[in-house]
């Protein structure tokens, strides 16, 4: 069972991650991206960037990294093959350039019952080098509440 315990709870900041070129020319094939910033160091100096510029979705990369801390935590009691991403939202301050060194904060912000299952919403903030605001992730997980049992019976 969930642990309604943990809204509030913010866990520590992610080891930097250092955003290469080639993860973002990856991502953006993945995605099916046809940006040439995504993809042309040349295109994306010329169009003011430091460096090729990742598509708006390729900070979920980044914001997973802090998600593990809560789905992993056991003391938040979410069992990982009762759960589904709910709904994943971003708010971008600037976009994720090649060469950008970033950290990401989750902060659970609200623990609910919804009919049999808990839904925990969270938001990530995700951060520069210099502790600059990038984006903020909010995402929604639904846990399925485990089944009630017959008493003295043990759930499989």
């Amino acid at each position: 069972m969930v642990n309604y315990d943990i809204a509030g709870r913010t866990y520590p900041a992610t080891q930097p991650y250092l955003v290469g070129r080639e993860k973002i020319r990856e991502f953006a094939a993945a995605v099916q991206s046809s940006s040439l910033l995504a993809r042309d160091p040349a295109a994306a100096l010329a169009a003011g960037y430091s460096g090729v510029v990742a598509p708006p979705t390729f900070a979920v990369i980044i914001s997973q990294r802090a998600e593990q801390q809560l789905l992993f935590d056991p003391d938040a009691g979410i069992d990982f093959t009762r759960l589904v991403h709910g709904d994943e939202r971003f708010i971008h301050e600037r976009p994720i350039v090649a060469g950008d060194e970033l950290t990401a904060q989750l902060t659970v912000t609200a623990v609910r019952r919804l009919g049999a299952n808990t839904v925990v919403t969270t938001v990530t903030k995700i951060r520069d080098r210099d502790r600059a605001l990038v984006s903020t992730a909010i995402s929604t997980f639904v846990v399925q509440d485990p089944e009630p049992t017959a008493e003295g019976e043990e759930e499989a």
